[in-house]
């Protein structure tokens, strides 16, 4: 597995990674994030530098709150928001965004204006 040079990990607490750059957001499993303000922050980073770096977006299980995290790129990448997680379904896991509340923060979240 190749190393990135930017991480996002959605973990419970902080994964203490060495190495490279890396951003924590700390988000409890089968919920949303604790600081929507953190998230979007993280997300926005990693999506600008997902231009020119390798990026890796990273949960426990990689379904829910990676799913999650991904269909807000996907809204950050221009994909609306009531579709986002249809699409992460499509082209990631077809169980991606796990609960009602995370399809909820992908819809109702501002990714592209304020948090």
């Amino acid at each position: 597995m190749a190393t990135p040079e930017f991480a996002v990990y959605l973990l419970a607490s902080d994964p203490e990674v060495e190495g490279w750059t890396y951003r924590w957001i700390a988000w409890p499993d089968f919920r949303c994030p604790r600081s929507t303000r953190d998230a979007v922050a993280a997300l926005r980073e990693a999506h600008a530098r997902a231009a020119d770096e390798r990026v890796e977006i990273a949960c426990g299980g990689g379904v829910g709150r990676t799913g999650t995290a991904l269909a807000a790129l996907a809204v950050l990448s221009g994909v609306p928001p009531q579709d986002a997680v249809a699409w992460v379904r499509q082209h990631y896991h077809r169980r991606a965004v796990e609960t009602p509340w995370q399809r909820r923060w992908v819809e109702t979240t501002r990714f592209c204006g304020g948090a």
